[in-house]
């Protein structure tokens, strides 16, 4: 059973500033290694990389160009009940698990990852292409983000010898709830869940069901210092998270469907 720190922490994080565009095929352990060195920020033990997901997408080179799908019959029909362009509802169904609802301009799905997003996640923003030839361009989420995070992990690993978390985040909507908060796609080395069942409350009650989803509450903090628009900054580092790092994946932060109540 995970216990947090039995002294007050103070949560530090400090945006990556300087990182260049990213395109397909760049090392992104290297540059942030490059970031931190020219911030004079030193990684140590239990510290915290906290990702946009942007910035790994383009590094994998999941960039699609809308020119080149060609509209399936689904993608049609459902184009025509929400408006949206059908080659963009192809990729949509091609990225997703299932359709949960739909209203004009937005479609709910089961991602193929597991959670529950509007339009399988998929940019039009930000997009940019400085180095391709014009087009219509939009970008899939990484196609693995728990091993994206894997191995950007091992990798500075490998060069520091400094055991860190990686964290993979990006803006999702909630039900009942307006506005866009940060959430965790993928993770490794950071606990996704924190099980406080069995410990005392401040009146020696024992929690019985009480899991904080720690990885997310990280993931909403560190989008508020990368900011959700034009802010330029696709990377945070983290120092002071309350508890221990440990292996795990996003599945731990998905309910199962069975579980879920809404669906």
């Amino acid at each position: 059973m995970m216990q947090p720190s039995s002294t007050a922490n103070q949560l530090c994080i400090t945006p990556l500033l300087g990182i260049p565009y990213v395109k397909a095929g760049d090392d992104l352990a290297w540059i942030l290694l490059q970031a931190l060195e020219n911030m004079e920020i030193t990684l140590e033990d239990g510290h915290i990389l906290v990702l946009a997901q942007k910035i790994v997408s383009k590094a994998e080179g999941r960039y699609v160009d809308l020119a080149t799908v060609t509209p399936s019959k689904d993608a049609r029909e459902l184009a025509a009940k929400t408006g949206k362009d059908p080659r963009l509802v192809t990729l949509i169904l091609q990225e997703s698990n299932l359709v949960i609802r739909t209203r004009e301009e937005l479609i709910i799905v089961e991602h193929r990852l597991g959670f529950i997003c509007a339009n399988a996640g998929i940019d039009q923003s930000n997009v940019g292409l400085a180095d391709r030839d014009s087009g219509e361009w939009v970008l899939l989420l990484p196609e693995n983000p728990d091993e994206s995070a894997r191995v950007i992990r091992e990798k500075i690993k490998n060069e520091t010898g400094v055991r860190i978390g990686v964290q993979i985040i990006d803006s999702h909507g909630r039900a009942w709830r307006m506005g866009v908060v940060g959430v965790t796609i993928g993770l490794s080395g950071t606990p996704g869940l924190v099980n406080m069942r069995g410990h005392p409350d401040l009146f020696g009650y024992k929690l019985r069901v009480t899991e904080i989803g720690a990885a997310d509450e990280l993931a909403a903090a560190a989008s508020l210092v990368m900011g959700q628009a034009a802010e330029g900054v696709p990377a945070v580092h983290v120092s002071g998270f309350p508890y221990p790092l440990r292996e795990a994946a996003l599945s731990e932060l998905l309910r199962p469907r069975e579980l879920d109540l809404f669906r």
